[in-house]
Formats: C-alpha cells, sequence, structure tokens
C-alpha cells in the first residue's frame, strides 16, 4: 500500500474510531508527515518495503538535525502506533518496529565510511558526463564541508569564495550563518565546475546566470534533495560499498575522520552546525571505537 495513503487511513482511524482530539491527531500527521519524507528520500513508496533498517536511519537523522532523544522517542512511538495499525488490519506481513528500541538513540552511535570507501564512492561518477562531472563536485563538497544535504543542495554561487577558499551557510531555521573551509581537493572542483560544467548545463537556459545556484541541472533549476538521494545511492552501488550510503552517512564520516586525526570537538561542532555540542560528542564515540578496532587489527599483541 502507498505511504501516504496509509497515514491517510490511520489519522482517519485515530479521529473516528479512537476519538482522538485533532490537536493530537495534527500532532501525529506532522510526525508522520516526516517519516514520510525521509521515506521518499530513500526512494521507499510502500509500507511493506520499509524494514527497521528504515526507521533507524530515520530516527537517528532526526537526532543529528539536534532533536532532543525524548522528542525523538515521541516521534518513534508514532511511527510505532502507525505500523501496529497496519498490522492489525493486515496490511503488513510483520512490525518493523518491534525491533527498534527508543533508549538506544539517546546514545546512538552512526555508521561511517572508511576512507578507503569515501574514496571509492568519489571515484563512482563518470567525469566525462555533465551530469557525473556535477555529482563528483558535489560529493567533493559534502565530504569536505560535512553539509547537511539541504544546505548543499541550496548553496549559491554567491556563498562561494573561491579565492578565501571557504563557504557562507545560512542556518535559516536559527537564522545564522556559519563558515566552513572548503579544502584545496573541493576548491580545485568547484573552480572548474564553475568555469565550465555548470554553464553547460544552464546553456539552453540563458547560460552561466540564468541561476543563482551552485548545483543545476539541464532544466535550469537546482537539483532537488531527492535528486541527490538518489545520485549518492546509485553511486554507492557502483563503488561496490556493502553499506548504505546516503548524504548523512557521508556527513557522519566526515566529522569523525577529523576526530580521528586530533580535530577539537568544538571546530567539529561548528562545522557541523550543531547549536548542542552533546550532538556531536556522539562521534567521539565513533572514532574510539575505530581506533580500537584498528589498534586490535594492526598491532601484534593486540
Amino acid at each position: 500500500m502507498n505511504i501516504e495513503r496509509a497515514i491517510d487511513e490511520y489519522l482517519q482511524h485515530l479521529e473516528d474510531d479512537r476519538n482522538l482530539s485533532s490537536n493530537t491527531v495534527s500532532a501525529y500527521s506532522t510526525d508522520l508527515g516526516q517519516f514520510v519524507q525521509h521515506c521518499q528520500d530513500e526512494e521507499i513508496g510502500v509500507v511493506e518495503a520499509i524494514t527497521s533498517s528504515d526507521i533507524d536511519e530515520f530516527m537517528g537523522a532526526l537526532l543529528e538535525r539536534g532533536l532532543k532523544s525524548r522528542t525523538a522517542s515521541r516521534k518513534l512511538s508514532t511511527v510505532r502506533g502507525f505500523f501496529e495499525y497496519l498490522d492489525q488490519e493486515d496490511w503488513i506481513e510483520s512490525d518493523p518496529t518491534e525491533s527498534v528500541e527508543a533508549p538506544r538513540y539517546g546514545r546512538r552511535v552512526p555508521s561511517v565510511l572508511s576512507l578507503d570507501e569515501v574514496e571509492s564512492l568519489l571515484d563512482a561518477p563518470d567525469h566525462s558526463t555533465l551530469e557525473g562531472h556535477r555529482d563528483w563536485v558535489m560529493l567533493e563538497v559534502l565530504y569536505a564541508t560535512g553539509l547537511r544535504v539541504t544546505e548543499l543542495v541550496e548553496l549559491k554561487l554567491s556563498d562561494i569564495d573561491i579565492n578565501g577558499g571557504y563557504i557562507t551557510v545560512s542556518d535559516e531555521e536559527n537564522d545564522e550563518q556559519r563558515i566552513v573551509p572548503l579544502g584545496d581537493a573541493a576548491i580545485e572542483a568547484v573552480q572548474e565546475y564553475i568555469e565550465n560544467t555548470r554553464s553547460a548545463l544552464l546553456e539552453k537556459h540563458g547560460g552561466a546566470g540564468a541561476s543563482p545556484y551552485l548545483f543545476v541541472t539541464r532544466r535550469g533549476g537546482p537539483i532537488t534533495r531527492q535528486g541527490f538521494w538518489k545520485n549518492i545511492k546509485r553511486y554507492g552501488e557502483i563503488a561496490d560499498i556493502d553499506k548504505s550510503i546516503s548524504p548523512h552517512k557521508v556527513r557522519h564520516s566526515f566529522a569523525t575522520h577529523l576526530l580521528e586525526r586530533g580535530a577539537d570537538l568544538r571546530i567539529v561542532q561548528n562545522l557541523l552546525g550543531h547549536s548542542d555540542i552533546t550532538t556531536t560528542e556522539i562521534y567521539t564515540h565513533v572514532a574510539q571505537a575505530r581506533l580500537k578496532s584498528m589498534y586490535e587489527e594492526h598491532h601484534p599483541r593486540a
């Protein structure tokens, strides 16, 4: 069954059969709307295809954005109630939320890519095509900066300072801006893209000045969140990476690799745009676990 249709049926059930107030139903609708957006990003259209891993990824994304564990747990309860209803109505064979435990999200350790996997992902796009070259530059910028996917696709030319080697990221939700360095590899990639590929993509729409956005399509507009999610998953398959690939995972990898190499936690917090340092602290656990694993693998007396 289509996810949106299933949610409509569930909300109607809450209102008609359980006599919940309109405010409560509205709150459930908001929570489930966020879940639908996540499923659309993952190109999941039917409830039968949703797994516990998908729900786990959704919860992790909420926490990474700075939600408190209590709020995330409440949203999990909403999703759990939705799937319990689907199970009772025999619209799904099993309830994917049964194996998902709320308490663990307070200390959720995100999965990250190794350096070799990052290199394989960056090598996956075909540079000989305009879209492939654009996608490669997007991946370079994503790994160089740790941007959220929305921040990446909404970057404008005016946000880029090639000479200074940084980008200005606007956080509209908090009405703030942060400065993020690009690094030499990303600067070179962006410069080449702006000078050649971007203008070619916009050729039929008036050329380089036709759009204020950095990353564009042949249709003249910016690439969408969904479009980039789709592309990065495809490149993960091309790179033969045996992990679920998403923009969030590259962001997690950016932060973890910095901390592994001695970056200060406060600096990583500022780069990621976290308002609360406890959100950033989870990456120290990832880095410590990875360092221990590398030690045990390589030290002769581990």
